[in-house]
């Protein structure tokens, strides 16, 4: 019988080094001896992708909250039925940029959603799945906005710093919350960071009996 995989998500603002660090990670499981199936939330299949681009682009036209959420969970029905369930069920582990604690955190805080309603999505969308780890790179919002100085932003990245703010809080809140987190510093420099992760992932695999 084949043992289930486990499920690990990188959540963070912007400008906190998701990217890099999500490559740090896989080359560290890699490094355990496990398969790890890398994705990234929205996206990770090419319908995903093509949802996750409605919701990133600029445009004129206001994005309805409401639209905005169907948008999000839509990606994230295909993305779990295409790639997450079934990396899972075959006993790869999957690590995902982003997940349903980012949703709570911008469409819940950044936007002001009711999050009863984003608790009914993600009942119906995921059943029972749930990140196994949650990594959770904290930083100030204007530290994040100041490593973004000099590229071209979406839109979320163009919001202002109470925003962000929102969105930092919702993700504290959830942090205190849910044993699976663990919240790392992500004001320090980028070796001291890693640092922090590998001890929270050797402390997981232990846990885990890998």
């Amino acid at each position: 019988m084949t043992t289930r995989g486990r499920f690990i998500t990188l959540e963070g603002g912007e400008g906190v080094g998701k990217t890099t660090n999500l490559d740090f990670i896989r080359r560290w499981l890699d490094a355990a001896g496990l398969e790890v199936v890398t994705s990234r939330e929205p996206g990770g299949t090419p319908l995903a992708e093509e949802i996750r681009g409605l919701l990133l682009a600029v445009r004129d036209e206001p994005v309805a909250p409401l639209a905005e959420l169907l948008l999000v969970f839509a990606a994230r029905a295909q993305h779990i039925a295409e790639v997450i369930e079934p990396a899972l069920a075959r006993g790869a582990w999957v690590l995902c940029d982003r997940f349903t604690d980012a949703t709570y955190a911008y469409q819940g805080g950044g936007r002001g959603f009711d999050p009863t309603v984003i608790a009914l999505l993600e009942r119906l969308v995921q059943d029972a799945l749930q990140p196994d780890l949650t990594l959770y790179l904290d930083l100030a919002p204007e530290t994040g906005r100041a490593r973004m100085t000099g590229r071209a932003l979406d839109r979320f990245e163009r919001e202002q710093d109470p925003f962000f703010e929102r969105v930092r809080a919702v993700y504290l809140q959830r942090a205190s919350e849910l044993a699976r987190f663990r919240v790392i510093d992500a004001a320090g420099p980028l070796a001291t960071v890693q640092a922090r992760l590998a001890d929270a992932l050797r402390d997981f695999l232990n846990r885990s009996g890998q």
